[in-house]
């Protein structure tokens, strides 16, 4: 955690606030979180950067909230991108409330409320053929890969609803194997957003779907999405848990294609939510585990997950950042060339998250700065929406009054309006 202060509302102005409101003490604060009522202070004072998603975790904790009430949801006006995909997420939320697959849906679809936009599926018409959703499913996962969350919101809620009308017909299969894709899909979106809650009720219908296709690779997919949603909301415990045991249920299906990918991918969560729960052994043994296996199957694109080398190495560099070892996680970085996964909602971690380290190193806040405007330039819509980034930025800024930090720094949190 990097020093700063600020008068702007953030962080640390939400941590004081439901403290305030409980009738705590900062030392009594303090100790349900585990950490020093010094350390609290400065957060709240705005003298240390709530940019750590552990320590937040803890912090939420101890104040009987979500990391993501106090982290807030940062949309800078001036960015219109993130202001659509922060305004879609109410409608792709209502999609997924009717997406409920215990209940038949209403004849011809369930967007009987949008007829003025949907009139082929509310007036009970042929919707579109599955091999066009599929197209435009296609479409989706190329926005989120390149973090357009305003173009991947705008699109989901239709598909949803499209998707499910489409599960009751001749082609329930194929389409019941999409809506999973797409429910995993607004999962992600919606977390990156800084909606954990909605992240989780998408995550819970791609499991719906899943059970659905009896397809186990599939269901481990779907409880990786259900392992990250509950880590954004700091339930580490519940986070490992649903890891490690879809881990277990791939066991007997280890010749289907994906599964190598996925057990990866489970691997690295299960050392993510480890170390939330300041398991460090446990979580460098998940991360060892993840390395050896992305040895054997080299870089892949398996299900937009993109396991492999590259990515154990960017998954590492931030759960070492969060850890509280800055040092290492900027060994791995030198280490990890972020260019050889060609999508930016990856390479976008890896340049934020080695800023964040850098910044909690003495004399490296003008690469800090260098790789966050990096990371800007390859995710603009993802750095804007990060309450991460605005902590780092705010840090840094502070910093550069005393030590220039140029004209860069000054354009960047003006972007994310800092003052």
């Amino acid at each position: 955690m990097t020093p700063r202060h600020t008068a702007d509302p953030s962080i640390g102005s939400r941590i004081q606030a439901r403290r305030l409101l409980r009738g705590w003490s900062i030392r009594y604060a303090a100790s349900r979180a585990g950490i020093s009522h010094s350390t609290w202070s400065r957060i709240e004072r705005g003298l240390l950067a709530a940019d750590n998603r552990f320590v937040l975790a803890d912090l939420a904790t101890a104040l009987e909230c979500s990391p993501a009430e106090l982290a807030g949801a940062p949309v800078p006006a001036s960015d219109r991108s993130a202001v659509a995909a922060h305004a879609a997420v109410h409608a792709i939320r209502q999609a997924l409330i009717d997406l409920d697959l215990t209940i038949p849906p209403t004849p011809g679809g369930t967007a009987v409320t949008r007829a003025h936009r949907e009139p082929s599926i509310s007036r009970g018409e042929p919707g579109r053929p599955v091999a066009e959703l599929a197209r435009a499913v296609a479409l989706l996962d190329s926005l989120r890969q390149a973090c357009d969350y305003a173009g991947a919101a705008r699109l989901t809620a239709d598909l949803l609803r499209e998707l499910r009308a489409a599960t009751t017909g001749s082609e329930r299969a194929p389409a019941m194997r999409l809506l999973c894709d797409v429910t995993f899909m607004a999962s992600s979106v919606l977390r990156n957003l800084g909606h954990p809650a909605d992240a989780w009720l998408a995550a819970e219908r791609c499991r719906d779907a899943a059970r659905a296709t009896e397809d186990p690779v599939l269901l481990a997919y779907a409880a990786y999405a259900r392992s990250c949603a509950a880590t954004a909301c700091g339930s580490f415990g519940s986070g490992l848990v649903l890891a490690a045991h879809a881990l277990d249920d791939l066991e007997p299906h280890s010749s289907r294609t994906g599964v190598l990918e996925m057990r990866g991918s489970l691997q690295l969560q299960c050392a993510h939510a480890s170390r939330g729960l300041k398991l460090l052994d446990d979580s460098r043994a998940w991360a060892i585990e993840a390395g050896e296996l992305a040895r054997r199957t080299g870089e892949t694109t398996t299900m937009g997950l993109y396991f492999g080398p590259t990515n154990v190495g960017i998954w590492r560099i931030g759960i070492e950042a969060d850890g509280g070892d800055p040092g290492r996680a900027t060994e791995i970085a030198r280490a990890t060339n972020p260019a050889i996964v060609p999508a930016g909602f990856r390479q976008v971690f890896y340049y934020a998250d080695t800023a964040r380290a850098l910044a909690r190193l003495r004399g490296r806040d003008r690469e800090a700065i260098r790789l966050l405007l990096i990371a800007e330039r390859v995710a603009p819509q993802h750095i804007h929406t990060s309450a991460m980034a605005q902590e780092t930025t705010r840090a840094l800024l502070d910093r550069s009054r005393r030590a220039a930090g140029g004209p860069e720094l000054r354009a960047l949190a003006e972007r994310l309006q800092l003052t």
